[in-house]
């Protein structure tokens, strides 16, 4: 049997989906903030760099900022004309709950936690709660099993 340690993008698309839909943010916008990540203090020729990848948007580091995925670290002053720029406790918080996700965390299945089981939802939020569903019994399957020997 092969060794699925490193088996970490096996669920990446439902886990961007369901982080996407808790935290309303667009595929772009989660990318960005991923790439944004190791780079702890930026600047906006940073932020252009990978944003000239992504989906036109003039207004994309306004916005992130505005709903408070990033926020300055440094302001402007005379002599330094550049402000820097870093990512908040509630994008930090938010990447760490999706990595921890992806190292097989169960997505939960509530209401008050996953906006995909509330009632009125899109048809695409259907499929993909049902494959939450099935994601999560198999990371309880997984958690129960016994190493071979």
């Amino acid at each position: 049997m092969e060794n699925n340690s490193n088996d970490y993008l096996k669920y990446w698309r439902v886990i961007r989906y369901y982080t996407c839909a808790k935290y309303k943010l667009t595929h772009a916008e989660l990318d960005m903030l991923l790439f944004l990540k190791s780079e702890g203090y930026f600047d906006t020729s940073k932020f252009e760099e990978f944003n000239e990848l992504l989906p036109w948007d003039k207004y994309r580091l306004w916005k992130m900022i505005r709903e408070g995925w990033i926020e300055t670290f440094r302001e402007s002053a005379p002599g330094r004309v550049k402000v820097i720029y870093t990512l908040s406790l509630k994008c930090k918080r938010m990447l760490s709950s999706m990595y921890r996700k992806l190292n097989g965390e169960e997505i939960p299945t509530s209401l008050s936690f996953n906006p995909m089981f509330k009632k009125n939802v899109k048809y695409s939020d259907k499929v993909y709660r049902n494959m939450i569903k099935q994601m999560n019994e198999t990371i309880r399957q997984q958690r129960h099993q016994t190493p071979e020997e």
